[in-house]
């Protein structure tokens, strides 16, 4: 921690020099870093804070038995899992595997990942849509059955309250997962939202799920669960959706998505069937079980943006580089909480945005400086880590409109050395989606 706080006062005497728009999203990360006590980037979906390795949202020296546990909390300490505080949960950060073949084998076969401390939840009732519209900037309405999308939650300045993904079921209402960092905040947007609609006589309401939620990931993933279920997986597309039994537990929904950037599945399973679901899946040699560690550089070489790091509600979708999940409908409305502010930016050149970047030397992590070739701060690395696929060092951050485009040479600033950074496309390891053609 002493090292921690002589970097973030070194740090806070460089925000003088950067724009107000800037200083104001570093004196965040500041913040953030001072709370959360350490200064990685080892996030969780996509979504979620974390920090070791990476993890910005770990949280050090917190009690193991003050924190809430996940169906799986013995079955992960019988495999040998690493329990760390993670967004007031137990979690694994890895297992008897190191971080790194854990990363690769993600790659090369397929994982098994607890993200059950993700809040859940299910929509009803005929306004289940206009009150999810209410709230994000995505186009709910169009969805088809069993199809679903990442949207955003968004406040009257255009920031970002969250990132998560609503389906539209089959069975009549939304199921809807988002970041268990985020997990008061959004559950109370929503209830209140649900109050406020039923109070002018709409028909909605709101069911927080207890099911368990286990992610499978790899290119080996379909092949493994495929084995277990009757449904014709080549018929489920990424981002689709479907209830099935899966090696004998029923009343699982199977959604193809994740937080990886490879194909794979996010398993919805009720919490008594947890355990029996996770052995079933690592019969196969294929599956082994992962943490919060891989899942961080497995996101971030996807280029996926971690909740609390490289968004957050002082950032807009434009500034994140996530304008494609503004519905068009509802662009053209402009009826989405926000949309005077960000709509506008879609037009326009922002003062700044999120950029990838490949950096030389020693590895880069959240809050290190960003700077101009000719030494200026003009930025903020948001996530940052060595790439287990590419052999070398990538981040995220924030810069100024006029350097971001790919190919820009920078600088960051690592323990008060410079080295060089170069703004890059992400993902910076390529995907592989599930897309029928």
């Amino acid at each position: 921690m002493q090292r921690a706080g002589s970097m973030m006062s070194h740090l806070g005497s460089r925000l003088q020099a950067l724009p107000s728009a800037l200083r104001r999203s570093l004196s965040c990360v500041q913040v953030g870093y001072r709370v959360l006590g350490c200064a990685a980037s080892l996030g969780g979906w996509g979504r979620e804070r974390a920090g070791f390795w990476g993890l910005g949202g770990t949280e050090p020296g917190r009690p193991q038995d003050e924190l809430r546990r996940t169906p799986l909390y013995d079955f992960h300490l019988g495999h040998g899992g690493k329990m760390v505080a993670f967004a007031g949960w137990s979690l694994p950060v890895q297992y008897r595997d190191s971080h790194i073949d854990s990363h690769l084998h993600t790659r090369r076969h397929c994982s098994l990942f607890d993200v059950s401390h993700m809040l859940q939840t299910k929509i009803f009732g005929r306004d289940r849509v206009k009150l999810m519209e209410s709230l994000v900037v995505g186009d709910i309405a169009e969805l088809k059955p069993n199809q679903g999308t990442l949207s955003l939650f968004t406040n009257e300045a255009g920031g970002i309250l969250d990132d998560l993904i609503v389906t539209n079921t089959s069975e009549g209402n939304l199921y809807v997962v988002s970041n268990a960092g985020c997990w008061e905040k959004d559950l109370t947007l929503m209830q209140n939202k649900v109050r406020e609609l039923q109070n002018v006589g709409s028909d909605v309401s709101l069911e927080v799920m207890d099911n368990a939620l286990l992610a499978l990931q790899g290119p080996t993933a379909a092949q493994v669960l495929q084995a277990g279920v009757a449904d014709d997986l080549r018929k489920l597309p990424f981002m689709t959706s479907a209830v099935m039994d899966v090696f004998g537990v029923s009343g699982c929904r199977v959604t193809r998505c994740g937080y990886t950037g490879e194909d794979g599945v996010e398993i919805s399973v009720p919490a008594v069937e947890a355990v029996r679901l996770a052995t079933a899946l690592l019969e196969n040699p294929e599956v082994k079980l992962a943490g919060l560690a891989a899942r961080d550089s497995l996101r971030l070489e996807a280029g996926l943006c971690l909740y609390g790091n490289d968004i957050d509600e002082h950032t807009t979708p434009v500034e994140g580089s996530l304008s494609w999940t503004l519905g068009k409908r509802r662009r053209a409305a402009m009826d989405f909480p926000g949309a005077s502010v960000i709509v506008p930016q879609l037009k326009s050149k922002v003062q700044r945005r999120r950029v990838g970047l490949m950096c030389e030397g020693a590895p880069v992590r959240a809050h290190n400086p960003i700077l101009s070739t000719e030494g200026t701060v003009i930025g903020a690395v948001t996530s940052g880590c060595p790439s287990p696929c590419l052999k070398k060092n990538v981040a995220m951050g924030y810069v100024p409109y006029e350097y971001s485009r790919p190919g820009t040479p920078l600088l960051v600033e690592v323990r008060r050395k410079q080295q060089m950074a170069m703004v890059s496309k992400m993902p910076f390891v390529p995907t592989n989606y599930y897309i029928l053609k």
